[in-house]
């Protein structure tokens, strides 16, 4: 047999690392893997990964691509983002904890990761001695969703029309993916969630959807929500916390005009699933782009 045709080597298994994403408690926030160097790993690789983890998402690191350099002093990678079951253009969470890891082992600064959607600028910083990553959106977006979809979105939802907030129109809001915003009326609203996962999966993947954030809109204050994000397109009944939609929905409320164009808002999701989280989404005056900042933690590795 000849050189050529010797098989080729199997792929090696990548040093893949657990963080949970927007809390400091490991019990909490919206669990990812992470693959701070998977040069050399086909997406068939990369899939395979992500289904043995589970979580909601994986991200994967490469050097940045031809012409992605950054300029001095910021560093730069490509990063790409897989869910149990297929390839998702980009993720706010496991973004965070890519950030945050690298953080820990690169110091604070400034990074760049070039995703699918666009390039993501991400600033880790150290506040009492804990981590945050701040990234900011490609620009965003909103529109309507169609009547007949959002009609089939509420039965696949088990939801009528008097289970959505009159003030919060439904809209299809973008900043990296898209995701469909529907507010309900109250908290218990909120709190009950039972749909039916293949319906809903068949109409977000005809509508291009990557999640369904259901929203409710604190009555004690006017810059807080409570959020859920259905995700059954990534192979998960929800996902704790959504930093790609945290994103859009700040596009949303400034579109809608629900918050000042300065503004922070605090998002409250995970807390009906036991994994409490908290997003930060910072709306600033004269940029279209909004910014999403979170804690993260290393994850015990699981036993063997």
């Amino acid at each position: 047999m000849s050189l050529a045709d010797t098989p080729a080597p199997p792929t090696a298994e990548p040093a893949v690392l657990r963080y949970a994403a927007f809390t400091r408690d490991p019990a909490g926030g919206n669990p990812a893997g992470v693959v701070l160097d998977a040069a050399g790993l086909d997406e068939a690789t990369m899939l395979a990964v992500a289904a043995r983890l589970g979580y909601s998402e994986t991200a994967f690191l490469t050097p940045p691509p031809a012409g992605g350099e950054a300029p001095e002093g910021v560093r730069a990678y490509r990063a790409r983002y897989f869910s149990p079951q297929a390839e998702v253009p980009f993720c706010g969470h496991a973004t965070v904890a890519t950030a945050v890891a690298l953080g820990e082992r690169h110091g604070t600064g400034e990074y760049l990761f070039h995703t699918q959607a666009g390039p993501v600028p991400v600033t880790v910083d150290e506040r009492d001695g804990v981590l945050r990553a701040t990234l900011t959106g490609v620009p965003p977006h909103t529109e309507e969703y169609a009547e007949a979809d959002l009609a089939e979105a509420l039965a696949a939802l088990g939801w009528d029309r008097a289970d959505l907030d009159p003030a919060l129109a439904p809209r299809v809001a973008y900043a990296g993916a898209r995701h469909l915003v529907l507010a309900a009326a109250t908290r218990e609203r909120l709190s009950r969630l039972d749909y039916d996962f293949e319906r809903l999966r068949t109409l977000m993947l005809r509508t291009d959807l990557t999640t369904v954030q259901l929203v409710w809109r604190d009555t004690t204050d006017p810059l807080v929500f409570h959020v859920r994000d259905p995700f059954p397109v990534g192979g998960v009944v929800e996902d704790p916390a959504t930093g790609a939609a945290a994103l859009a929905f700040g596009a949303y409320a400034r579109e809608a005009g629900l918050v000042p164009e300065d503004a922070e808002l605090t998002l409250h999701q995970g807390e009906d699933m036991g994994r409490p989280g908290v997003l930060t989404v910072t709306l600033v005056p004269g940029d279209p782009r909004v910014r999403v900042s979170g804690t993260g933690v290393p994850l015990p590795e699981p036993a063997a």
